[in-house]
């Protein structure tokens, strides 16, 4: 057997007026909404809204199109029916809401709520009193006396205040015990100025006029400089920053105007952009999300669409394929704006990519216009200093670049010395910008470093000094085996630097197989294991600078136990200067090799090994 949904009216009533919207303020934006509504449906002139705060009650009144007592029934005490709006003819683009639902915020502040109403297609004054508990009254509002009340669900109404000669809608709320400082003349007046001062009807508030000349920025000035003085004090007085340019917005197809100002300071790119959106000239809401690209966190802007549509607490924009045309429109005209100020102000670019680099380099990602702003405005971490990398391909033809910051700061110093040029592509965007260079230049070979190569551009030992250390190399490299290291001396600068500690991305990925094999179980290690052996004569190395005296030192000495200590001391201080991660087993070699290193120079000089290089002191001179 069918039966009808029961239904809760007080607790839908509760839902959609203390639910569906953020802050009680919104409920007189609701009220002014319907109110232009109602005004554009009549389509008269250019109406009137009048706001009202004596007694304690707020009043609204608006001369629009009205209610017949049918409507009233039909409008105001339906809620979630599709065809609201079209019975007044609000399916129609140029309305902002609706009578209806938005009627509900009221109860945020109020427990009831009355509208007394005059249709313009005649009929007579009719008051509707709604109730939070789902109840509504219907009476006439007419002047003349003698009118029953037609009751729908409730007890008996108190006497009736006067009604409307002329055709409008007037609403009353009266707040509830602790809600009164939602409805006094300065709330009042402050959330009217909020959601109200832009609209194209003239609002006032106790008989003070809020609205002005509409958008800041379709205000005409024939003086550029005056227009640009007038939207940055506009910015001071919404954001409380003097931007450092101002961008003019329009997207057509959204009916979208307004105005982007671009921050002055370094910002975040988590940063969520607090975008002010009017729709049709009424405030939406002051933090809207969504509107621009991800990218495009270094503006503010302040717009106003009469196509784009809001959700259903008309607190934010819905999401459809309108609105995602328009965010692509919107990063469109502030890439234009960045062309535009690579030809006409570079200097002026300059200091906007040292304030929003990061928002440059993610567009550039996917813009060959805007990659060869980066390619070259933009100046990157180099060997040889800061540079663009249109500079940098000039000088280094042949250059490297780096994937991870540690990498370029371990070796940037050691490659430029071999005259290896060398770009830090550790940020972020950074190696994706290098790897796109050649969409914009054919000839852009920038490759990545391999650790290893740099060995082929250290000088080699001439033969007989090599064959004198081949004693030493035995004893080094067995100091450093059980390490997985290898030892060779080269020649090369800076000649400051006694070891230096290189891996290879094949040997990275060796150590990388022993740490998974130490962590898998017996079946995976086993794998891991055949995998290992297959790369096993790919080691790292630590090469010995034979410019450096200390190094030289070390090579001289003859002692296998005191070559042990020197060797693994070198290691560790190489790991640590360049930032490479210690091993267990590195930390416990790092601490032998120091406390092996100072007991021997605590001996009594007797017991120490003589320098090979010096007369030995115990023998006559």
């Amino acid at each position: 057997m069918e039966q009808a949904f029961q239904v809760d009216l007080r607790g839908v009533v509760d839902l959609l007026s203390r639910h569906l919207y953020s802050s009680p303020r919104v409920y007189l934006r609701e009220l002014l909404q319907n109110a232009v509504d109602a005004i554009t449906a009549r389509g008269e002139g250019p109406g009137r809204i009048t706001i009202e705060t004596a007694g304690g009650a707020l009043r609204i009144h608006d001369d629009g199109i009205g209610l017949t007592e049918d409507e009233v029934h039909r409008l105001l005490a339906t809620i979630g029916r599709s065809s609201k709006r079209d019975e007044l003819g609000f399916a129609r683009h140029d309305f902002l809401g609706q009578f209806g639902i938005g009627l509900l915020s009221a109860f945020l502040v109020a427990d009831e709520i009355e509208v007394v109403t005059r249709s313009a297609r005649g009929g007579a004054a009719v008051r509707w009193t709604g109730f939070a508990d789902g109840r509504y009254r219907v009476e006439s509002a007419e002047p003349a006396e003698g009118t029953e009340p037609v009751e729908t669900a409730g007890p008996a109404a108190p006497a009736a205040p006067a009604g409307r000669d002329e055709p409008g809608t007037t609403v009353t709320i009266r707040p509830r015990p602790g809600a009164a400082d939602w409805v006094s003349p300065a709330m009042a007046g402050q959330l009217a100025d909020l959601y109200g001062s832009l609209l194209p009807v003239p609002v006032t508030v106790d008989g003070r006029q809020i609205t002005g000349d509409g958008p800041p920025w379709l205000v005409p000035h024939r003086d550029p400089g005056r227009r640009r003085s007038a939207m940055e004090a506009y910015c001071r007085e919404l954001y409380g920053f003097t931007p450092f340019d101002v961008i003019d917005l329009e997207v057509p197809e959204a009916g979208l105007t307004g105005v982007a100002f671009v921050l002055p300071q370094t910002v975040a790119p988590t940063s969520r952009g607090a975008h002010r959106v009017y729709l049709r000239r009424m405030l939406l809401a002051e933090k809207v999300e969504g509107l621009l690209p991800e990218w495009a966190f270094f503006v503010r802007c302040v717009v106003d669409a009469g196509e784009l549509r809001p959700t259903a607490g008309r607190e934010a924009l819905y999401d459809d394929e309108l609105l995602d045309a328009t965010r692509q429109a919107l990063g469109e005209r502030l890439r234009e704006w960045l062309v535009r100020l690579a030809e006409t102000d570079p200097a002026r670019l300059r200091a906007f990519l040292g304030l929003h680099s990061l928002g440059v380099k993610a567009m550039a990602v996917h813009d060959d216009d805007l990659l060869r702003i980066v390619d070259r405005w933009l100046e990157f971490e180099t060997s040889a200093g800061p540079m663009t990398l249109a500079e940098f391909r000039r000088r280094h033809p042949d250059g490297r670049y780096t994937a991870e910051v540690d990498e370029f700061r371990r070796l940037s110093a050691v490659s430029g010395a071999q005259g290896v040029g060398l770009v830090n592509g550790g940020y972020v965007y950074d190696i994706e910008i290098i790897e796109r260079l050649r969409d914009i230049d054919p000839e852009a070979h920038l490759r990545r470093l391999d650790p290893a190569e740099l060995t082929t551009h250290f000088g080699a030992l001439d033969p007989q000094a090599e064959l004198g250390l081949r004693p030493f190399l035995a004893a080094a490299r067995r100091a450093v085996d059980r390490l997985g290291c290898e030892v060779i001396v080269r020649d090369f600068d800076p000649a400051s630097l006694p070891a230096l500690y290189l891996t290879s991305r094949a040997a990275q990925h060796q150590e990388e197989l022993r740490q998974a094999k130490d962590l898998a179980d017996d079946l995976w290690s086993d794998v891991l294991g055949a995998l290992e052996q297959a790369v096993e004569s790919d080691r790292p190395q630590l090469v010995l600078n034979h410019r450096n005296p200390l190094a030289r030192r070390v090579t001289a000495l003859r002692e296998d136990g005191l070559i042990e200590l020197a060797v693994q001391a070198l290691y560790g201080q190489a790991l640590l200067l360049g930032h490479h991660p210690l091993r267990a087993t590195d930390t416990a070699v790092l601490n032998r090799s120091f406390l092996g290193l100072l007991d021997w120079a605590t001996q009594p000089p007797d017991r120490r090994e003589p320098d090979p290089r010096e007369p030995d002191s115990r023998e006559p001179r």
